[in-house]
């Protein structure tokens, strides 16, 4: 009997990041619905699945998609519109004040924006914390990408859900819309130490350990939110969530700059995952997270973006290749942070951090259909010595051609499948328009 397979992407090379490290030459990828049903050569799995459509690119690189670990793809509206500020004055001074205008519909088209540029820069999952996640989620759904998605919550008022016990409804009610959905996830996202009272920060651990999901909080990002804990709570911002019980394999720690040598002990005993957003925490001057140093230490680390407003862009990309200069230069030591490192917290590091490994961060028999292919046919892709290398140095989100996620091809030859993509950017160009006024650091 022929075995069954409805698509068969391959290519010139293949990259599953499986533990092996294998490239798989003129490889090839079967997949039947929304999971990976074989992986090896081209012409073995050809004539295997001979019924299967084929999408075939004869210069092409197939590998797993990008996780992105944190991003807040809404802020897509505010890129450029407060740049080179310190984060606290950034936040408190420009964002706050026009996140306090935003609508429904304004975070739901920003969010497509965001969704758009992720899948045309080779990102296949993404975990967002934001404001009106309904429209997050919504959007999210809309694209096929596949996302981890929670309302931020904090002790002042949400221009979302005004008062904080509204809040705790309006995340319940997500949880009961996205229950078994295939690929939305819905986590629990507490904004941060300096937002969130010690009772806050405790009831929304107590909401993520009942309903078993991520708990998602932005951590020790800058020496100011460090020196703000220590002198309202006696204590650094690690050792604070600690003192309160909060820290385990559910967190997920965004940032994670100012650290000590004892807290990252403390994270990683306590099974902690990290997002590393490097090129927010530079632009925005916060620091750099000591990576190395968690990586060593056994801490699971993955790579984020951040929101466009602090990057200015989501593409993963361009972000590997950030995460891998900048600690070889802080350490002056070109060894620290090798691209195989890089690759592995883009892929299978961001799917651990999100406790999806065993789903998706490698292209393996058995996992759902989320993989990219690269067009390698071009100059700065010439001549090919080590792929990893390659991918981290020299591949940017613009050599992605082609996107499936949970098996369905949401990009072909660079055109979007499940978006309208002029539609998009002719909205996103009317909600430019609304923002600009609301402060004063525009044009």
């Amino acid at each position: 009997m022929t075995e069954q397979a409805d698509l068969l992407v391959s290519g010139s090379h293949l990259l599953p990041m499986d533990e092996a490290g294998s490239v798989v030459p003129e490889g090839a990828v079967a997949i039947l619905g929304d999971t990976i049903v074989a992986v090896g050569k081209a012409t073995e799995l050809t004539a295997r699945y001979p019924q299967a459509k084929r999408l075939h690119t004869p210069h092409g690189l197939i590998m797993p998609g990008l996780v992105n670990t944190h991003t807040h793809a809404a802020m897509a509206c505010f890129r450029g519109l407060a740049d080179d500020l310190p984060l606290m004055t950034w936040l408190t001074e420009y964002i706050f004040p026009a996140e306090a205008k935003l609508t429904r519909e304004i975070v739901y088209h920003s969010t497509l924006l965001s969704l758009a540029e992720m899948i045309k820069s080779g990102t296949t999952s993404s975990c967002d914390m934001y404001l009106f996640a309904k429209e997050v989620a919504a959007a999210a759904k809309t694209s096929g990408m596949r996302a981890w998605i929670g309302e931020v919550l904090y002790d002042f008022p949400s221009p979302n859900y005004g008062e904080l016990g509204n809040g705790f409804s309006y995340v319940e009610e997500m949880f009961a819309q996205y229950q078994g959905d295939p690929l939305i996830t819905i986590t629990v996202d507490p904004h941060a130490v300096y937002t969130c009272s010690p009772a806050l920060l405790q009831r929304l651990h107590q909401l993520a350990a009942q309903h078993d999901v991520l708990y998602v909080i932005h951590l020790s990002e800058t020496k100011d939110e460090v020196a703000g804990c220590l002198k309202q709570h006696g204590a650094r911002p690690v050792d604070h969530l600690d003192r309160l019980g909060l820290l385990d394999s559910r967190v997920v720690a965004d940032h994670c700059v100012e650290l000590t040598g004892a807290e990252i002990d403390l994270l990683a005993r306590r099974g902690v995952r990290v997002a590393h957003c490097p090129e927010s925490n530079l632009k925005l001057a916060s620091g750099i997270a000591p990576v190395p140093e968690l990586l060593a230490a056994g801490v699971i680390v993955g790579l984020g973006t951040d929101g466009a407003a602090s990057n200015n862009d989501v593409d993963m990309f361009g972000e590997m290749d950030t995460a891998a200069k900048i600690h070889k230069v802080q350490r002056l030591d070109p060894t620290v942070m090798p691209a195989e490192a890089v690759m592995h917290m883009a892929t299978r590091g961001g799917a651990r951090v999100l406790d999806a490994e065993n789903m998706i961060g490698s292209v393996e028999v058995g996992k759902k259909a989320d993989l990219i292919v690269l067009d390698l046919d071009q100059p700065h892709l010439t001549p090919l010595y080590h792929l990893p290398s390659h991918l981290v140095y020299a591949a940017r989100g613009g050599d992605v051609i082609h996107s499936i996620i949970n098996g369905q091809v949401v990009m072909q030859d660079r055109r979007l499948l499940t978006l309208d993509e002029p539609a998009i950017l002719a909205r996103a160009e009317e909600i430019g328009r609304q923002i600009q006024g609301l402060v004063g650091r525009t044009g």
